[in-house]
């Protein structure tokens, strides 16, 4: 849909007190690569920058979503082959899609998170950008007179 379409960045986001929210997350993050388009067969590109955030780590009581498990989740997601972010520019230790523990009631780590999705997003689109041939490079100026010698060499009359 148009909603994903332009997406510099994706934030996979579970809740650190739902297992439940963990387990969609490889749903979210191809109906995401579905959507966005670019790759074969309808995927996304395979290089597309992901942040994992796990939030409400205010409620560290009620957590029931170990960090292993989470993380887990990130080097099989960027190791797995539909859509895999192996390559990914910036990627953790092991390919990793990276990883904060968040709280937007208390702000934890979401500035880092935002920052981390933006520099992963630049760098791709440095990449992509640098992929890209170019088709045509314009002179760097314009020599107005070569036209004008042409023309008189030719010894034509008004």
């Amino acid at each position: 849909t148009a909603f994903y379409r332009g997406a510099d960045a994706c934030l996979l986001v579970y809740d650190v007190t739902d297992p439940r929210s963990l387990d969609h997350l490889e749903s979210w993050r191809e109906e995401f690569l579905r959507n966005v388009g670019g790759g074969f067969g309808g995927e996304g590109p395979s290089d597309f920058p992901f942040v994992v955030l796990g939030n409400k780590i205010d409620k560290e009581q009620e957590r029931r979503v170990p960090r292993a498990r989470a993380e887990e989740f990130c080097v099989r997601a960027a190791n797995s082959g539909r859509g895999g972010l192996g390559s990914m520019p910036g990627a953790g230790v092991g390919g990793a899609i990276p990883h904060y523990e968040t709280s937007a009631k208390t702000a934890i780590n979401v500035d880092a998170c935002f920052a981390e999705a933006a520099t992963l997003a630049l760098i791709h689109e440095e990449q992509a950008r640098r992929n890209q041939p170019d088709l045509f490079v314009p002179p760097q100026t314009v020599d107005l007179r070569r036209q004008e010698e042409n023309y008189a060499k030719e010894d034509r009359c008004c």
